[in-house]
């Protein structure tokens, strides 16, 4: 349940297109560079952003922090998290990134099809890796800033049942309990302080009772809670705020069913490319990695002895290794019975950037942006 939004700073990699010409010529004359800040590029990565989130079922919104008319995309994008969960729907672009010492950064790479004649506008597969700021460096700057806490602290949970058991108390229409605790931080102020975010669902406890026993985590969640717990030698302080997510049944409204097509369905990995798309499932993944800070004592030797740097944003995104490149059947994307088929490379190196990526940062912090 995360609230990410991905802040669009420029296609990093190249912003490519696969275009309908005999199978038969090299990739790299099939694969052609574009420049970041173009507007139909921009527009793209924004789609691209639009379905990333839509398509996740955990953390939160990313936002595009910098980032043609032809076929298919070839997208790299620095990302950054928000302060919306993914399961509020909300657009990246109406979500705040984070203060700087709470901030999550990384890369996107995307495949996106779009055929404006056709209104066809779809992720076709995607993969991001985030990190969290520096905290070594966060240090430095604000000593005091709270700090992130392990979800299993039992202090985590102490601060998500008592803020929660507050706010039962005030709306005593519903009762709610806990299904998940998605963030926690703390620090010291007068004594221990305890920041937590938390999904809840409704319960079925009474209003006479403190709070609710934890739920399975795959119970269906709500709404979100920001909780708070401190205390000193004599008393404790508690504060709660809870949003609550749109109901199903009342959709994003408003959004352009071109653009949304969580319902398709995608072909699986080794699977005939070839093939019509029959399983539906999600179209790429998210993986959250430490600080740099606390993976480089780790950092792999080479044959010298001498370390090896690590990479910062190790993503890959390959629907293809074939050189030559595959077909990928997008005939369900369309309306009548002719076949539709793309041809899908291998995602390009940083070879084939164009001269005109990345585009420039737009109030970025330098703690945030990519090496």
């Amino acid at each position: 349940m995360a609230l990410l939004r991905l802040l669009v700073f420029c296609a990093l990699a190249a912003c490519c297109v696969a275009r309908s010409v005999p199978p038969k010529l090299p990739p790299a004359l099939l694969l052609q560079p574009r420049n970041c800040n173009d507007s139909d590029v921009l527009a793209v990565a924004g789609f691209a952003m639009q379905n990333i989130n839509a398509d996740r079922k955990d953390g939160y919104v990313l936002s595009l922090s910098r980032e043609d008319m032809g076929s298919l995309f070839y997208l790299t994008l620095d990302v950054l998290e928000t302060d919306c969960l993914v399961l509020s729907k909300k657009a990246w672009k109406d979500c705040n990134p984070r203060t700087l010492h709470e901030s999550v950064y990384g890369q996107c790479k995307a495949m996106f099809h779009m055929n404006k004649p056709s209104r066809v506008l779809y992720l076709l597969a995607y993969n991001c890796t985030l990190r969290p700021v520096s905290r070594r460096q966060i240090s430095n700057i604000c000593p005091d800033c709270p700090g992130p806490i392990d979800l299993s602290d039992p202090k985590v949970m102490e601060a998500a049942t008592e803020s929660l058991a507050k706010f039962n108390r005030e709306n005593p229409s519903k009762q709610y309990s806990v299904v998940k605790v998605t963030r926690a931080t703390g620090q010291w102020v007068f004594g221990p302080a305890y920041f937590v975010d938390y999904l809840i669902k409704e319960s079925p406890c009474t209003e006479s009772q403190a709070s609710c026993s934890l739920q399975p985590s795959d119970s269906e969640p709500v709404g979100i809670c920001h909780g708070s717990l401190s205390k000193n030698s004599l008393e404790k302080f508690v504060s709660v705020n809870c949003e609550f997510f749109e109901s199903k049944a009342q959709g994003s409204g408003g959004e352009n069913p071109a653009v949304s097509q969580e319902s398709k369905k995608l072909p699986q990995k080794n699977a005939d490319p070839t093939s019509s798309p029959s399983v539906t499932a999600s179209r790429g993944s998210v993986q959250r990695l430490p600080d740099l800070d606390v993976e480089k004592p780790g950092d792999t030797k080479d044959v010298e002895g001498t370390k090896s740097p690590v990479e910062a944003f190790p993503v890959q995104l390959d629907l293809t290794t074939n050189p030559q490149g595959d077909t990928v059947d997008v005939s369900f994307l369309y309306l009548g019975p002719e076949e539709k088929k793309l041809e899908v490379f291998p995602f390009p190196g940083e070879e084939r950037r164009s001269a005109e990526c990345p585009g420039p940062a737009k109030g970025i912090s330098p703690l945030i942006l990519p090496p």
